[in-house]
């Protein structure tokens, strides 16, 4: 039941990421519903495609859809009555993160996976909803830019695997899992982070015009 509730938690804070999205896109109501749909569904769609789930979470439940729809709809009435802070979608989403990293890693543990594809469930849960959500958006998702996004969701499904072999329970999971990954998250949008540009090497020689 824990999970169960943690998963709809979820799914209502990437709906409204993804409901701010697509209103800072100009978006009309079936747009914003696209978008606040796949932001909130897209990853554990596909973790459950890759860890052979059936049938697929939302179809087998229809609460998440009423979910996204409630909270994709109270988010805009929000923002047309007040203006949303700035930082409001990276907030959002960066709970989002945290929820979804802790739920996602703990479906494939339970599914019996290896601790290296339950860190990558974690981060595919956790961020896949995001990436789609950008490119809808028509943006730059923000795992291919130098933030700390993935990176996050990385550090938190490798604490879910540590703390599990550990024996760990499951209230210690949730917090330091979620934890982790949205603290750091957050840390990374308060104090201006970024991941360092992996570039090679100059090798010094220069191009000279045919007449020099």
């Amino acid at each position: 039941m824990t999970l169960y509730v943690l998963d709809l938690v979820g799914v209502a804070v990437f709906a409204v990421s993804g409901a701010l999205a697509a209103g800072r896109q100009r978006m009309d109501l079936f747009g914003v519903m696209v978008v606040a749909t796949a932001t909130a569904i897209g990853g554990g769609t596909i973790r459950d495609v890759v860890l052979g789930r059936q049938p697929l979470f939302w179809v087998a439940d229809a609460n998440y859809l009423y979910v996204i729809l409630s909270a994709a709809l109270l988010t805009m009435l929000y923002a047309r009555l007040v203006r949303p802070p700035g930082v409001s979608l990276f907030v959002a989403d960066a709970f989002g993160l945290g929820l979804f990293t802790y739920i996602g890693a703990e479906a494939a543990s339970e599914a019996g996976a290896a601790p290296p594809v339950v860190v990558l469930m974690g981060v595919v849960t956790g961020v896949a909803g995001g990436i789609l959500r950008d490119v809808l958006c028509n943006v730059v998702p923000l795992v291919l830019r130098r933030e700390v996004y993935a990176t996050a969701a990385i550090a938190g499904g490798v604490a879910y695997v540590v703390l599990d072999r550990l024996g760990a329970g499951d209230l210690a999971l949730v917090l330091i899992t979620a934890g982790l990954t949205t603290g750091l998250r957050l840390a990374a949008i308060r104090l201006d982070l970024n991941i360092p540009p992996v570039t090679p090497k100059e090798d010094g020689s220069t191009t000279r015009n045919p007449g020099d």
